[in-house]
This record gives C-alpha cells, sequence and structure tokens, in this order.
C-alpha cells in the first residue's frame, strides 16, 4: 500500500514556480501584445526568479502568474474583452502589495 506523502509548502512553491517558468514566456509571447500591463507581468517574472528574494514572498507572484497562465480562470482568457479582467485585477493587487519591491525589476 502506497501513502501520498504531503509536500512541503517550499517544495510546493517549487513545483509551481516551475510551471510558471515553463510557461510564462510562451503566453505572454502570444497575449502580450493585446495587454497592457505586460510590463508588470515581467517585473513579476523576473521578481519571481530572483535568488535574493524568499521562496515564501515568490509564492505569492506565483499564485498570480499561475492564474495569469491557466486560461481557465474565474473569466476565461478566450472570451472576448473581459477575459483578462479578472487577470488584471490579480495582478494589479499583488503589485500593490509588494509596493516598491517590484521597483528595480521594471525596464529602465
Amino acid at each position: 500500500m502506497s501513502y501520498d506523502i504531503p509536500l512541503s509548502t517550499e517544495e510546493r512553491y517549487r513545483r509551481e514556480a516551475e510551471y510558471v517558468a515553463d510557461r510564462f514566456e510562451e503566453k505572454l509571447r502570444r497575449v502580450g501584445k493585446n495587454i497592457r500591463f505586460a510590463n508588470h507581468l515581467i517585473a513579476l517574472f523576473r521578481y519571481m526568479t530572483d535568488p535574493e528574494v524568499h521562496w515564501a514572498r515568490k509564492s505569492i507572484v506565483v499564485a498570480a502568474l499561475l492564474y495569469f497562465i491557466i486560461p481557465l480562470d474565474s473569466i476565461p482568457d478566450f472570451t472576448p474583452v473581459v477575459g483578462f479582467l479578472d487577470d488584471i485585477g490579480v495582478v494589479a493587487a499583488v503589485i500593490k502589495y509588494l509596493g516598491s519591491q517590484l521597483t528595480k525589476y521594471y525596464d529602465s
């Protein structure tokens, strides 16, 4: 008999971060030209990949980027015009939460 061993919070973060890293650029390439908040997404991705940021802080960003990447969410991305409104809301909330911590991750 096999038992499922629960993942530690850090292990779960690492797996989800790998998923985001593998799919982020592809999704951004597909929809980035059509959305105005692409620069915020790139800053969040850079924050997530910065080795100096603690994994627990990054996990908030991972959750927001997963929400952006996965097409089936509150308002599916394939819904014309409004499909990205919920994604914008999630990204905006994370940007507001992190505040000035993100400043150095934007292009100058």
